[in-house]
Formats: C-alpha cells, structure tokens, sequence
C-alpha cells in the first residue's frame, strides 16, 4: 500500500502574518458587501422605474 502523509495547517507564523490574514478576509469580505448592496440598490431603482 501506499504510504499517506498528512499536512497540518498551523496557521500564521507570527502575529503580523496572522493580522496581514485577518486584514485581507476583512477587505474581501467588505469588499463583496459593497457590491451586493450597490447591486440590489440598482435592482431596486429599475423595479422603481419599471413600475412607474
């Protein structure tokens, strides 16, 4: 048979490498929260159009 390894994730090395990390998830996540809202505030405004 052949033989498995397994690689663990110990995470970040340090305390800076862990807030870079944590700072790059924040951006993304805000980042895509932008835009959901900026889209369904223009889906908004068209069903507002659409509908007058």
């Amino acid at each position: 048979m052949a033989s498995t390894t397994t690689v663990q994730d110990t995470g970040p090395d340090s305390f800076e490498s862990l807030l870079e990390d944590r700072q790059k998830m924040w951006s993304g996540f805000t980042a895509a929260i932008a835009g959901l809202v900026a889209f369904v505030v223009i889906l908004l405004i068209g069903m507002a159009v659409f509908l007058l």
